[in-house]
């Protein structure tokens, strides 16, 4: 597969860049938001949930917009997306970005709820709401993974 991307021509590289840009800060994100909402799972504090909210808000819900539309613009560069001769892995990544994206907006709000909850709440307790979002977003870091090996390895 080495020779393919020897003779990708120039003018597609900022596409492939932006999209690899995206994924990475869209899994880099996700695996913040994961670890800090797992951390406070038990906890009553309010920081580590605040900070998996906020790591979702702002780096992995502009990042998943970044990967996305960077995709899109790659692939119709590359001529695919008329769904009959396109290959397992870009399927793979259309249903993973496609479904995560909706996941990770689900989650949230839910956790942006529940952070509001534990707010309020005197003294502040673990909310199930956060629970339910990481539990989401946990789901969703997995299949991300799988995503980018299958467009790593391209398995065909």
């Amino acid at each position: 597969m080495s020779v393919l991307a020897a003779i990708r021509p120039d003018d597609w590289n900022i596409a492939l860049l932006l999209h690899v840009l995206g994924a990475m800060l869209l899994v880099g994100g996700l695996t913040g938001a994961v670890t800090a909402l797992w951390l406070g799972w038990r906890t009553d504090s309010l920081t580590l949930p605040r900070l998996g909210f906020r790591s979702l808000l702002l780096v992995a819900f502009p990042a998943w917009w970044l990967m996305r539309i960077a995709g899109q613009w790659i692939a119709s560069k590359e001529a695919f997306g008329d769904g009959e001769n396109d290959p397992t892995w870009l399927g793979i990544g259309y249903i993973t970005a496609e479904a995560g994206g909706l996941l990770i907006l689900i989650s949230i709000i839910l956790t942006g709820l529940g952070v509001r909850r534990m707010r309020q709440a005197e003294p502040p307790r673990a909310s199930v709401l956060v629970r339910i979002g990481t539990v989401l977003v946990t789901i969703v870091l997995a299949a991300y993974v799988v995503a980018v090996w299958a467009m790593t390895t391209k398995p065909d």
